[in-house]
């Protein structure tokens, strides 16, 4: 079986692991379960998801780890020029794909991701390319971002910024969009005998919808039990990772 599993709200919540995720990846290994690590953050490059991982006890291939940035990233071709209104994950994500990248001026592309450092400046260099005839793609409309004290601005919310400024309708490359969707079933040659695990049910769950697959829902994210929805409810619903997962590595849906 082919195993799906976001990252913030169900391996980690920013920098902290959730208890006993570790363990579950490893019970999923190690019954034979091929893992995919999804996720809409698109600010750290896929070698920062690889060593926070492994930081946790969770030993990963870059082939394990598909991103919004990637995502993003697919929409261009090589040789075109795209401003860059994020953080170093989508740097490196264009990069990798032979795309040229620029922090202001004209280009083919706007790319919009979660970072840190946006300020009026960087949503100025946006709009201006924006306006100017640039394509602007969304690495996520995610508008917040779980962290252990609850809730913060995402990428979503840096997105509608621009979008605003502009009046421009973005393409959305992450989660629960089709650019997503291709991306993860090239990674997995198709996504037959395929289960989501995530937090969130207006990204994964609807990732899981486009995908065709069970989506299995954790209550460690950012959807509290009240919240579970009832008309498209998920094929199971468990505290954590932990325990979706059966010692001898079988799901529990």
């Amino acid at each position: 079986m082919n195993v799906i599993l976001d990252l913030d709200g169900v391996i980690w919540l920013a920098e902290e692991p959730i208890a006993g995720s570790p363990e579950a990846v490893d019970r999923l290994r190690r019954a034979g379960h091929r893992v995919l690590f999804l996720t809409n953050n698109s600010n750290p490059t896929v070698a920062d998801l690889v060593e926070k991982l492994a930081g946790m006890g969770i030993e990963t291939e870059a082939e394990e780890i598909a991103t919004s940035a990637q995502s993003a990233a697919s929409l261009l071709s090589e040789g075109q020029t795209a401003l860059v209104c994020g953080g170093d994950g989508v740097v490196d994500a264009l990069e990798a794909r032979g795309v040229k990248h620029i922090r202001e001026g004209e280009s083919d592309a706007v790319i919009v991701g979660f970072h840190r450092d946006f300020d009026y400046q960087r949503l100025t260099a946006a709009f201006r390319s924006v306006i100017a005839g640039a394509r602007l793609i969304g690495t996520n409309d995610d508008t917040t971002y779980p962290t252990p004290g609850g809730p913060v601005p995402g990428g979503g919310s840096i997105l509608a910024a621009v979008a605003a400024a502009s009046g421009v309708e973005p393409t959305v490359a992450g989660k629960p969009y089709q650019p997503m969707a291709d991306l993860v079933a090239s990674r997995l040659d198709g996504v037959e005998d395929t289960v989501l695990i995530g937090d969130r049910p207006s990204t994964d769950g609807l990732m899981a919808a486009l995908l065709d697959v069970p989506f299995l829902l954790v209550l460690s994210g950012v959807t509290a039990e009240e919240d579970v929805p009832e008309d498209a409810p998920p094929a199971a619903v468990a505290h954590d990772l932990a325990a979706l997962i059966d010692d001898d590595g079988s799901v529990r849906f």
